[in-house]
């Protein structure tokens, strides 16, 4: 099995750092949006991570359940106000072996399907997410849209940071066909080499699309972001809804 395939690799890595200012989006905007379409509850994050959508979801009185493969990611989630009060299970999101439900909102967000390197697994997810769903329940995806400029070659490197005391670089490989890329971030500095390597298996979203259609899902809306821009053919993201029944 390819360490990409076990749920806690991620936050075995970025745990420790994940919530450091200016590494991820502000995740308000998310919040806002999903507190507006969570129904009477309870829903359910997959990939709930260190808490960032969870807690404040939690703060406006909303009955919220998490799914996260990595307990390190869980204990950060504790140590924030409210944090520990949240139920989780811990295990691949997958499988989403979900605390409670059934639920009227489960959603999925900062790119984190792509996360679920083989093509069966996402297909997995789709389909254990409508068994947790209440009838006419919603799953809320957002993914970035693959820009094949990006990967006009098969690897890539990219300087990330140079200081007096250390290097870090950036590696890419691509598998156009598999639609798959390792990343490997490498830095050097006074104490030796540090690896973080990483993966995704990132879809179009009409692919994502004929995934949720084979789980019984139908796309109901979809936007370019959490303000409900509408969604072009220029968009470099999309927040897409999906309807069970």
């Amino acid at each position: 099995m390819s360490v990409f395939e076990d749920p806690g690799h991620f936050g075995s890595y970025w745990a420790d750092t994940y919530d450091q200012p200016g590494g991820l989006p502000d995740p308000e905007p998310a919040v806002e949006f999903l507190a507006g379409v969570a129904g009477d509850g309870p829903v359910l994050e997959l990939a709930s991570g260190t808490g960032r959508v969870t807690v404040p979801l939690a703060a406006r009185g909303i009955a919220v359940e998490g799914v996260e493969g990595s307990a390190a990611m869980v204990a950060k989630m504790r140590e924030k106000p409210g944090g520990d009060a949240i139920p989780v299970a811990v295990g691949d999101m997958a499988d989403v072996p979900a605390p409670g439900g059934p639920y009227t909102l489960v959603f999925l967000v900062f790119n984190t399907l792509f996360n679920l390197v083989r093509a069966e697994r996402q297909a997995d997810c789709f389909r254990n997410v409508a068994r947790v769903l209440k009838p006419g329940g919603l799953f809320v995806i957002e993914t970035y849209v693959p820009n094949e400029a990006d990967f006009d070659r098969d690897e890539q490197v990219r300087m990330r940071d140079v200081t007096e005391t250390s290097a870090t670089i950036r590696l890419h490989k691509y598998d156009r066909a598999a639609q798959t890329f390792l990343r490997q971030t490498i830095t050097f500095d006074g104490t030796g080499v540090h690896l973080h390597p990483f993966a995704m298996r990132y879809l179009w979203p009409e692919q994502i699309d004929e995934l949720a259609a084979d789980a019984g899902l139908h796309l109901v809306e979809r936007y370019a972001d959490w303000d409900r821009t509408p969604f072009t053919s220029t968009s470099p993201s999309h927040i897409s809804l999906y309807r069970l029944g």
